[in-house]
């Protein structure tokens, strides 16, 4: 994703690119954005976890950021902005050549292809979406939301800002797609292309030569798609541009078809979309920071800071109560309950309400719901529902996998590892304690 042009657009708020990828946060402030204010300061710090998480994952940095980013909201986001949420949105490669895309409040991404533009939206999530896309035909955008939830529009088509590596000031950013940008240079006269030289903090300018777009034009968007995090990659379409992770050249997926697009997908994607409002209160303690947090545990479930244990039991609202880490480094936040499987959008489970978490498996051994994920006060229950291979769970500190009882909830403690056909997933805490 380094080489694509990052244009921004006009706007108040704060904008990064770093290691090839794209940073929005929200300046809620009066007046123009200075050094001191929330926004850069988050910037700054969001900033140097993308360098870290490329730094692990140069190819495909997108699962990385996800699981750093939701431990950077639990555990720093508060000190940085005390009572007052942190709204941001990360764009970045995913492993698989796709993009990533990691939301936290009223940010929006925007994919936009000759079908019209497709909505995420981290306003209608429980707490963040974590999503891994194909890359879209056009471009993939960030925008911030303004106070009545609106975004501005995508552009119809490239302009001439770039944004080669820095800090803007701006209201989003759009990242345009090679396949978009090649078509435009080959419309420049002989001698005109050009490509800018590094630069840290600066916004290029480059002549771009008049152009006519010979695809149809894009119809009205006519609806917002809702967010979702999900563990699950959506496969390419013909066309989209893939990148092999063991050769340097960046090739069409039109020399090696990619399977038909699936007409039933949107309406899945929509179904996983299912999230509950953050409002079930139970008895627990509060830090020095006014967090929520378990009474059985001595440092804070939020922020990972000491709790006074001889304090009074108090109503709080209960916040996520950890994340489930995939065997591909997705993270799925344990805000709700879930149902785990293959194709879980169709089972009883979904249709009461729980959150559907389809992971891909090839080895036939997990099925359509597989197994579900309660949260009950501060503990967090796995019950397998009966599935034909059965569901296997490992302690930490333990070599044998153990199958659970159908029926049977079995708590999760830090660190279990759980085996759904031939998945993995690991159970963590979202905010781990600071002194070890």
């Amino acid at each position: 994703m380094r080489d694509r042009q990052v244009e921004v657009v006009l706007g108040s708020h704060a904008v990064a690119r770093v290691a090839g990828a794209v940073i929005v946060v929200a300046h809620r402030g009066q007046g123009r954005l200075t050094p001191g204010d929330t926004a850069a300061i988050a910037l700054e710090s969001l900033a140097e976890l993308v360098r870290d998480a490329h730094e692990q994952a140069p190819s495909g940095p997108g699962s990385v950021v996800a699981r750093e980013a939701t431990r950077w909201l639990m555990k720093y986001a508060e000190q940085i902005s005390p009572g007052v949420p942190i709204d941001f949105g990360v764009l970045s490669a995913a492993d698989n050549g796709g993009v990533a895309i990691f939301l936290h409040g009223s940010v929006t991404a925007v994919l936009a292809d000759e079908r019209g533009p497709e909505y995420y939206r981290g306003s209608d999530a429980a707490f963040t979406v974590d999503r891994v896309a194909s890359e879209p035909a056009k471009a993939v955008a960030l925008f911030v939301d303004d106070a009545k939830g609106r975004i501005p529009d995508l552009p119809l088509e490239r302009g001439i800002g770039w944004l080669v590596e820095g800090i803007a000031q701006a209201g989003g950013a759009v990242m345009w797609s090679n396949d978009v940008r090649s078509r435009v240079r080959t419309a420049e006269p002989v001698g005109g292309t050009r490509r800018p030289p590094p630069a840290t903090a600066r916004i290029d300018r480059e002549p771009r030569a008049p152009q006519s777009d010979p695809r149809p034009s894009e119809q009205p968007a006519t609806g917002m798609q809702p967010a979702t995090s999900l563990m699950d990659a959506v496969t390419g379409t013909v066309d989209t541009p893939i990148v092999d992770p063991h050769n340097a050249e960046t090739r069409l997926s039109g020399t090696n078809p990619a399977p038909e697009p699936d007409p039933d997908l949107q309406r899945r994607l929509e179904a996983t979309a299912k999230s509950t409002v953050l409002a079930v209160k139970v008895m627990g303690f509060k830090c020095a920071r006014a967090h929520p947090s378990d009474p059985r545990s001595a440092f804070c479930t939020v922020c990972g800071m000491p709790v006074d244990q001889t304090q009074s039991l108090a109503e709080v609202v209960r916040p996520p109560l950890g994340m489930l880490v995939l065997d591909d480094g997705m993270t799925y936040l344990m805000a709700a309950d879930a149902v785990i499987g293959r194709d879980p959008e169709h089972s009883d489970a979904a249709q009461r309400g729980l959150i559907p978490l389809r992971i891909d498996d090839t080895s036939g051994g997990m099925s359509r719901a597989h197994a579900e994920v309660h949260l009950v006060n501060w503990d967090v229950q796995l019950i397998d529902r009966g599935s034909t291979n059965g569901t296997r769970s490992r302690h930490p500190g333990y070599r044998d996998w153990v199958r659970l009882t159908p029926n049977q909830p079995m708590i999760l403690v830090p660190g279990t590892e759980v085996m759904i056909g031939n998945r993995v997933l690991r159970y963590e805490p979202a905010a781990p304690p600071p002194f070890g």
